[in-house]
């Protein structure tokens, strides 16, 4: 089962429902069994590390934690919120575009 999202690593997106509404990041990661992305920045949630080689003390780390993707939305390069479409590009490849400015992403 091969999903296809409308997200992809390295864009912009703005989170539109949750804890973090109205914030921006980067996608540095897509967890496509999960349906979730990893924003940078975004989501911090605490774990807490058992003492181990790599880290001899132990402790609690921040890290991203994923947000849902029908909470994201991409940030064209005007900085507005947009929803994505699909179309032919000129060497006949899908292109994504940008619904509210028609630019290509």
């Amino acid at each position: 089962m091969n999903k296809k999202f409308h997200i992809k690593v390295g864009d912009t997106v703005k989170v539109i429902a949750g804890n973090e509404k109205n914030n921006t990041g980067r996608v540095l990661e897509i967890l496509k069994t999960k349906d979730r992305a990893i924003v940078e920045g975004l989501n911090i949630v605490k774990v807490h590390r058992k003492p181990s080689a790599e880290n001899p003390q132990g402790g609690i780390e921040e890290k991203e934690a994923g947000i849902h993707i029908s909470n994201l939305m991409i940030v064209d390069a005007k900085g507005n919120a947009t929803r994505i479409g699909r179309r032919k590009g000129e060497n006949g490849k899908s292109v994504r575009y940008s619904k509210k400015s028609g630019e290509e992403l």
